[in-house]
């Protein structure tokens, strides 16, 4: 009786510390959970919180540009110089703060423009045969006329371009879309643009933040990359381009003339198309990323700015 009595204690025993086991990893699991539902509640938080300083730096921009009332756009504006504004604004919020950079699309290659005028055409095939891209004279000529192809109309096929029969044969296929592009991603899309190409691979540079879809003015010579500088004439060196660069950030010099490349030393005899360029721009894109611990939020926009009235339109909007 007593042996049997000390094997019911056991199996109790055993019972017992079987439930404080299950007990206690079921508190466990309650602590865990809770600490995760507490900490997404707190991301949320800092993402939501994050998100709007993001945006209240795209507003700031779009208000700088709507201000800005000069005949010119260069280097040297306000909006062009943000790192002091971008400084100030943790001043603005409780731990939040903003990064602010704005960029001339108007000194960027209207990518759709090719279609109206043979000198956009040239332009994108001067740039792209520029040593950086590592392209040959063929690899260029195939590229441009993909390019035309997927923006006109037809279904024609340009010289070694490409048209339905050559996107509706792909592993994937999809139709050429016979119109102008809408987001310079579509680039992506077109034959001969690979992702190296586009985004640019080790010392290579990517063509994708050289070209925009939009804005339909010309190109702006005091804001326009180097590379773009370099690729208005077959006859503007490198040595020349970093003369410009140089030139036209220097606060005295006079840059409302899109002639004023022809003052700086050794260009007087150098004559770039002048329906290529201009010194004025209404299209810019505007980045915000709004910081908060470790959350991260960015808003990119492209805005057309309203000359007469000083009012924007965005163009395109995404938060990342």
């Amino acid at each position: 009786m007593k042996k049997i009595l000390l094997n019911d204690r056991g199996v109790a025993l055993i019972l017992v510390i079987l439930m404080i086991s299950v007990i206690i990893t079921v508190t466990l699991q309650l602590n865990i959970s809770s600490r995760s539902e507490i900490y997404e509640a707190a991301n949320l938080g800092d993402g939501t919180r994050a998100a709007y300083a993001a945006k209240s730096g795209f507003y700031m921009g779009e208000a700088l540009l709507a201000e800005d009332t000069n005949n010119l756009d260069s280097l040297n504006e306000e909006w062009a110089k943000l790192e002091a504004a971008s400084a100030e604004s943790k001043a603005l919020f409780n731990g939040e703060y903003f990064r602010l950079n704005v960029e001339d699309e108007s000194g960027r290659i209207p990518i759709n423009k090719i279609m109206e005028a043979v000198e956009y055409r040239d332009l994108l095939m001067r740039f792209l045969s520029l040593p950086e891209f590592n392209l040959d004279e063929q690899q260029v000529r195939d590229i441009v006329d993909a390019v035309k192809d997927w923006i006109d109309p037809d279904d024609e096929i340009t010289g070694f371009g490409a048209e339905n029969m050559y996107y509706g044969g792909l592993e994937n296929p999809y139709a050429c879309k016979n119109a102008p592009l809408d987001c310079i991603e579509e680039l992506l899309m077109i034959r001969g643009i690979t992702e190296e190409l586009y985004y640019g691979a080790g010392e290579t540079p990517g063509i994708a933040k050289y070209l925009t879809p939009h804005g339909t003015e010309s190109i702006n010579i005091n804001t326009a990359p180097n590379l773009i500088l370099k690729a208005l004439s077959d006859d503007i060196t490198g040595e020349m381009v970093s003369d410009m660069d140089e030139f036209r950030r220097e606060e005295e010099n006079n840059l409302s003339d899109s002639l004023w490349y022809k003052s700086v030393q050794g260009m007087s005899g150098i004559t770039i198309t002048p329906s290529l360029i201009t010194t004025k721009s209404n299209t810019f894109r505007i980045t915000s990323t709004g910081y908060l611990n470790d959350i991260r939020k960015r808003v990119i926009g492209t805005i057309e700015r309203q000359s007469n009235d000083r009012t924007v339109r965005i163009l395109s909007w995404r938060v990342d």
